[in-house]
């Protein structure tokens, strides 16, 4: 195996194997999209979170439901990195690959470095299967990958069918059980515990307790056929990392965005209403939340996007806290609603989950690529607040503080998130619920009329946050109209008045341009760097393990991360103007280069990648070195 960090020497197992510690694997499961990978590679986290080390993943799975078997598009893996210190991305190269056929080899195999630990499965390297993706030859016959890796072939279907043989089940049934193989065979060469994946088998299929035991079987058989083979001399250890103290939580993005919504709504005092349509990869934040009904909160799945967005801006008018939650096609189509929010001034939270595009593009990669749509994507002048998670615990936080944002400022807010966040996972450390803000709403509770008609006025202004009053339908004396047309400042009549239109429109983006946001921190230990990285989302963590590498050989480098995109940091121009070159890797084509261009004159260099798959530390690491290069010369 192999790794840039450091390997203690190797010590004597029980089974009298060598143990070699490590501070930090990645590891990567890869097969069929039918082969339950995504199962195994969060069965295999699962544990490792709880063994207590710090962990980042990405799974990686086909758009199609179901893929062709066998075919290179059918490929679906999962990648987790592991360590005993704190990490930040999900490793750009596997030390191990489990490969359970040859498509996932060919798929995979150009990533394992020189030297590195293959597991395949040869059950599945027949004929038709070589054919099928391009192999003349068996590489595993032709020794190809003897030379430059450790190959562990291992018949996985056939030893899982052996073990279950006297279970009753099917030839076909037995051989599904070829990847809970596979993860006692990778949990018993990294030492990790079984007793949760056992427990998580029988709670999973409760109802049918004979599918529960055949899989832990097949389970026990990858962990003994690892004690018992000679063909695995060394087993590794990677110790638990070193923790602020507290409880923790193995968290996907989405996961976390469902109980920032949910805690949203408890600092808020608001029942939260979500209105929906299912899409990738959004979908698990209304499947979550559909769970928790006993924290008020209502899921709607709408008949499409505009009546989910619709519902939700109904909800808000009513006296809820209103979410939509969608990714880039939906944002479209619900622009027009949301563009409606911004006139009626109500809050609003829409979540976007950013993937490629355009059009249907690739559902299932992730992209950064919604920025602009999200600050321009409505017709007028319509702005509102842009928010954007770091990392999947991140998203908890930000869903809290676009509620915040919403509620006190009575606007729509975009959470943009995107898939990388959505389906990765860390460790999550709980809050102490006193540590959550409070956010009194404020309703309207008496007529408000300067001028002691006893009239309520809807478009009357908060002297500090600009916000209108939200009165809810039904309050006696409060009766009032609103909707999509301009309204007159104050009494809220329809009105086409220029000089009133032109005071509303700026009334509207003051508030926005009003809300205070953190100011923007940097990270230059030596205090002398000459270049800026700043990037914004999911690149947090290539940026920062980039940036990690530069230091190590010596150089200063500086680090931004943007949260708030609308508005920015006060100090922003401020700290680009203090560094000679500024350069902002992205998943898109140049949209927050472009903005900082326009809005503060520097010359920003953009690096820009839309491959579907996040940036790699290695990456970075010469991208960053390259242009301390160019700063010097």
């Amino acid at each position: 195996m192999t790794s840039d960090t450091a390997v203690d020497p190797a010590s004597p197992g029980s089974d009298g194997t060598e143990v070699l510690q490590r501070d930090r694997v990645v590891i990567r499961f890869a097969g069929d999209s039918g082969d339950g990978m995504q199962l195994t590679g969060d069965r295999f986290t699962s544990e490792t979170a709880a063994f207590g080390n710090d962990l980042s993943t990405l799974p990686n799975f086909p758009a199609e439901i179901r893929a062709p078997a066998g075919t290179l598009p059918g490929v679906s893996s999962f990648q987790l990195h592991f360590a005993n210190y704190d990490i930040l991305t999900p490793g750009d190269r596997p030390d191990v690959l489990v490969a359970m056929n040859p498509a996932a080899l060919k798929a995979n195999i150009a990533d394992l470095p020189h030297g590195g630990v293959l597991i395949v499965n040869t059950d599945e390297f027949t004929k038709r299967n070589l054919t099928k993706v391009g192999y003349e030859t068996n590489p595993l016959e032709d020794g190809s990958l003897e030379e430059a890796y450790q190959v562990h072939p291992v018949a996985m279907a056939t030893l899982t069918r052996g073990a279950l043989e006297e279970t009753g089940l099917s030839k076909k049934d037995a051989e599904r059980a070829k990847n809970m193989f596979a993860l006692g065979l990778l949990s018993w060469m990294f030492h990790r515990p079984s007793e949760g994946t056992e427990r998580f088998l029988r709670e999973k299929f409760a109802k049918k307790p004979e599918i529960a035991e055949a899989n832990i079987l097949a389970f026990r058989a990858g962990h003994a056929y690892g004690e018992t083979t000679e063909a695995f001399a060394v087993t590794y250890e990677v110790a638990p990392a070193k923790l602020d103290p507290g409880t923790y939580r193995q968290i996907t993005g989405n996961t976390a965005l469902a109980y920032g919504l949910v805690a949203a709504g408890q600092v808020t005092g608001l029942p939260v209403f979500l209105g929906s349509y299912p899409i990738t990869p959004a979908s698990d934040i209304l499947h979550e939340l559909s769970k928790h009904k006993n924290f008020g909160v209502t899921t709607f799945q709408a008949e499409d996007e505009i009546a989910g967005v619709g519902s939700a801006l109904g909800a808000a008018f009513g006296g809820a806290l209103g979410v939509t939650t969608t990714s880039g096609p939906g944002i479209s189509l619900k622009s027009e609603t949301i563009g409606l929010a911004v006139a009626l001034e109500l809050p609003l939270l829409v979540i976007d989950v950013q993937r490629g595009g355009p059009s249907t593009g690739l559902p299932t990669k992730t992209e950064q690529a919604d920025l602009l749509q999200a600050m321009f994507g409505r017709n007028g002048e319509a702005p509102l607040p842009i928010i954007a998670p770091a990392t999947p615990g991140d998203c908890f936080s930000a869903a809290i503080e676009a509620a915040t944002m919403a509620v006190t400022y009575r606007t729509p807010v975009i959470v943009l998130s995107d898939g990388s966040l959505a389906n990765g996972s860390e460790p999550w450390k709980v809050p102490e619920v006193h540590t959550l803000p409070s956010v009194d709403p404020k309703f309207a509770t008496e007529p408000n009329a300067p001028d002691g008609s006893g009239e309520f006025w809807p478009y009357l202004r908060d002297d500090d946050t600009l916000a209108r009053p939200w009165a809810v339908p039904g309050t006696p004396g409060l009766e009032h109209r609103v909707g999509g047309l301009e309204k007159a400042d104050g009494r809220g009549a329809i009105s086409y008045d220029p000089d009133n239109h032109d005071r509303m429109v700026r009334l509207r983006a003051a508030k926005i341009d009003g809300i205070p946001v953190p100011d923007l921190e940097v990270d230059d230990p030596d205090g002398d760097a000459e270049l800026l990285v700043l990037g914004w989302g999911s690149t947090y963590g290539p940026i920062g393990a980039g940036c990690r590498r530069v230091r190590a050989l010596g150089h200063s480098i500086a680090q931004a991360h943007l949260r708030n995109l609308n508005p920015m940091p006060a100090n922003l121009g401020e700290v680009l103007g203090r560094y000679r070159r500024v350069l902002v890797p992205e998943m898109n084509l140049g949209q927050l280069a472009l903005l900082l261009r326009g809005h503060h004159l520097v010359d920003v260099k953009s690096y820009t990648k839309v491959s579907g798959l996040p940036f790699k530390a290695e990456e970075l690491q010469d991208l960053f070195l390259d242009h301390l290069a160019g700063v010097h010369a």
